[in-house]
């Protein structure tokens, strides 16, 4: 079969005839449709940040595809099925698992990262991982689900636990950010998206955002949204992952607020520990997504409270990935997807 494979940082990924996998007992064999196209795996190819498995290795965490062999003992899906593979996989028996806190597994393992990923014709997976993906969804837009709009409905849901009527600040509207938007939307939540690109927040707006901020063209982000949401948000969710917006983030709450931290940034942050305990502030962090919120998040995008199709601007052959990785270093496409 054809994969997309990592050499190693500063490389771009070649185009190789691999092994094609075969499913082992308890495994699935997935014919990929489409495999979303994410900044993690830029980390990887432009910023040095080490896999866990060592290269030469297959990218790609964001797969969906049908079944095309399935391995011993596998009850629950048939060659043919139309499936949904999560980013990460869990043990399902670590302390963290049992405790309904699967998406920080101590024993996770990430396609694209610890095992093979799914910048391929095929790929393996566990069959307790996967998910049947509807007929109302699309394959290759449907992908995304698994990394692009879980985190954020993770985020949105479990972590910020935005609710209706909640005034919700945003800042970054990239492929992540833009899903905050999104589900903090369908949830009931009042949205303001913050941004510098006048492009993403138009995105922002289409998406569910009732105001927009563009940061370049305010002094104090914090004071204007204080000013616009009458003393301070109720939330506020960083997605970009630098110290500074999420300092901006923190300080555009109303007392009584939370923080919820998606973007990542190996640098420190600078926040008011007074103004935690005195206003009762919350600070939170945000890790993907548990395996039992999935099938809620594939019925919001069934019933079409949560889009996907709009969300996929660009489809590359694999044969031009690095085209789709050169488009997200431009930040010119909403979600690109190869479709091997």
């Amino acid at each position: 079969m054809k994969g997309a494979v990592f050499t190693g940082p500063n490389q771009p990924l070649e185009i190789r005839d691999v092994p094609q996998p075969e499913p082992g007992p308890g495994e699935i064999l997935v014919r990929v449709a489409g495999c979303g196209v994410c900044h993690t795996d830029l980390h990887y190819i432009d910023h040095g940040v080490p896999t866990f498995k060592e290269p030469p290795l297959i990218l790609g965490h964001e797969p969906a595809g049908t079944v095309a062999a399935i391995g011993a003992s596998v009850k629950d899906f048939a060659e043919g099925d139309r499936v949904l593979l999560p980013a990460v996989l869990t043990c399902g028996t670590c302390s963290y698992c049992r405790s309904g806190r699967e998406n920080i597994c101590a024993n996770m393992a990430m396609f694209g990262n610890h095992v093979e990923g799914a910048y391929a014709e095929f790929v393996v997976a566990p069959a307790k991982d996967a998910f049947h993906l509807p007929e109302e969804i699309p394959l290759v837009e449907g992908s995304v689900i698994a990394d692009a709009v879980s985190t954020p409905f993770h985020a949105v849901t479990n972590r910020a636990r935005v609710t209706a009527g909640d005034t919700v600040v945003v800042f970054g509207c990239g492929g992540v950010g833009i899903n905050v938007v999104q589900v903090a939307a369908a949830v009931g939540g009042s949205v303001i998206a913050v941004d510098k690109l006048p492009h993403k927040l138009e995105w922002a707006r289409q998406f569910g955002a009732v105001e927009v901020i563009n940061a370049s063209e305010v002094d104090n982000v914090p004071k204007a949204i204080k000013k616009l949401t009458g003393g301070g948000a109720n939330v506020a969710i960083e997605a970009i992952g630098h110290p500074a917006t999420i300092e901006q983030a923190f300080n555009c709450l109303r007392p009584g607020g939370r923080l919820c931290v998606v973007g990542f940034t190996e640098k420190n942050i600078t926040i008011s520990a007074a103004k935690i305990m005195f206003r009762e502030m919350e600070v939170v962090g945000s890790l993907g997504c548990r395996p039992v919120d999935y099938p809620r998040l594939i019925e919001m995008v069934r019933i079409g409270k949560i889009r996907v199709k709009e969300l996929v601007t660009n489809k590359f052959p694999l044969e031009k990935i690095n085209e789709a990785f050169d488009l997200l270093r431009k930040g010119e496409s909403l979600r690109s997807v190869v479709t091997p």
